[in-house]
């Protein structure tokens, strides 16, 4: 239980690194692009939209951890909690990608 703790700290600081402005080269597919395609990107908007998808994936993943109370249940509510864990990454990565293609562009 005491490294899902550290990684969500982990993730947390990470997520605070990149509002900050010091994690850009974080942020996949931003640090490769040219400068071309920097200039059309508003950058506050796309790392507050990254900060928010890594705070709300800690909050999926630690589903199984409140529901069941045990890293290693293999009971139906665990099972259960994983499915809805994983489908709440599945959505949240499919909501990243529509935002940080219409409300991280500039106009």
């Amino acid at each position: 239980m005491a490294v899902v703790y550290v990684i969500n700290i982990l993730i947390i600081v990470l997520a605070a690194v990149i509002v900050a402005g010091k994690g850009d080269r974080f942020i996949a597919g931003y640090n490769t692009a040219s400068e071309q395609e920097k200039q059309q990107v508003n950058i506050k908007r796309l790392r507050i939209m990254v900060a928010a998808i890594l705070v709300l994936s800690i909050a999926a993943f630690d589903i199984h951890f409140f529901i069941s109370g045990q890293e290693e249940d293999t009971t139906a509510g665990s099972v259960i909690a994983h499915v809805v864990a994983a489908i709440a990454v599945i959505y949240m990565a499919i909501a990243g990608i529509i935002i940080a293609n219409t409300w991280c562009k500039k106009k």
